[in-house]
């Protein structure tokens, strides 16, 4: 296990999550609301979206360490937990609780129903320590994942600040973040960036609501240095772009159960195509598989391999716009 910066030890991808939380779920059987319900057994896990990939990937051999906040009674069970998943991780000490949800998931009508609470409270001088070892831990990545929301005000300058560094360092950065620090990550130029629909419409009070606006949107991604986005919309056909080409993905329709980290096992794909040096409509595929898995499980981000090979999903991957040239370089005589 993994609590220290790792010196001498190089990792493949480090993930970061600011805001981790450790959930309590409960597994009943038909649910009746306003009444007591006794759950059939009870499962500790592990959360965050750095977290969730971090638990994705290494299901596919890639080595990882997820640096992340632990604090109070709750962050002992969010250790515990990340033992479990065989997680290694760095942590940096919180002096308030870390989140603790609740999640009652009724088996019969596949129902599931998730409580969580107030964001911590971070301190300035909190902040200044998370930054001052992920820049540490950084210099021992190939890839950084910079995954979900900011907790508080106090950790919002961040993100942007590790992605400079990890560009200076010539690091991959896949970013999947959004509020009201996104428009300073953005302008950081992560390499990758992978959010919600719903998510970049409130953190940047945009409209997305045809296909000119979703070029539109892509396009000054890429104007910002950002190689690959991704805007991806649940169940819905999205957009994505490599480099100023422009795609329309359709995502299979599936048995859903619990889309909980569908998002981060989407980033878990890009990451994975990333390390296998995969062609963009690979781990396209890939990562697109990976989200449809995950929402028919009600595992978070725990697709295996052999699951993934087989569903043999067939994603139609479109270009709109702007069409790549095609070279024929097959010899002539």
């Amino acid at each position: 296990m993994v609590t220290g910066t790792g010196t001498g030890i190089k990792f493949m991808v480090v993930t970061i999550t600011l805001n981790p939380i450790v959930e309590r779920r409960f597994y009943l059987h038909n649910v009746v609301p306003g009444s007591a319900n006794r759950a059939k057994k009870e499962a500790l896990r592990a959360g965050g979206k750095g977290i969730n990939v971090s638990r994705q990937i290494a299901l596919f051999g890639i080595p990882n360490v997820a640096v992340t906040f632990i604090g109070g009674d709750s962050g002992k069970l969010f250790r515990r937990a990340l033992k479990e998943d065989e997680i290694n991780f760095t942590p940096i000490q919180l002096k308030e609780e870390i989140r603790t949800g609740f999640v009652s998931v009724d088996e019969t009508s596949k129902t599931v129903t998730s409580f969580f609470p107030p964001n911590p409270i971070v301190t300035k001088n909190e902040a200044a320590d998370f930054l001052d070892k992920a820049m540490k831990v950084i210099n021992n990545a190939s890839v950084v994942v910079l995954a979900g929301s900011s907790p508080s005000p106090e950790c919002d300058y961040i993100f942007p600040e590790i992605i400079r560094r990890a560009n200076e360092l010539d690091k991959t950065v896949i970013l999947d973040t959004y509020g009201d620090h996104l428009e300073n990550c953005l302008n950081a130029s992560p390499t990758m960036l992978h959010i919600n629909k719903s998510e970049i419409e409130k953190s940047l009070g945009i409209t997305l609501n045809d296909e000119d606006s979703y070029r539109e949107i892509l396009q000054s991604l890429y104007k910002k240095g950002i190689k690959l986005s991704f805007i991806t919309d649940g169940h819905n056909t999205f957009y994505a772009s490599k480099f100023d080409f422009h795609y329309r993905v359709d995502v299979p329709v599936v048995d859903e159960f619990d889309a909980t980290g569908s998002g981060d096992a989407f980033v878990a794909g890009l990451v994975i195509g990333l390390e296998k040096a995969l062609v963009f409509e690979e781990f396209v595929n890939l990562s697109v598989s990976l989200g449809a898995l995950n929402a028919k499980s009600e595992k978070t981000c725990a697709v295996t391999p052999a699951e993934l090979e087989l569903a043999n999903y067939g994603i139609r991957i479109d270009a709109v716009g702007k069409k790549m040239k095609i070279i024929d370089d097959s010899p002539t005589i």
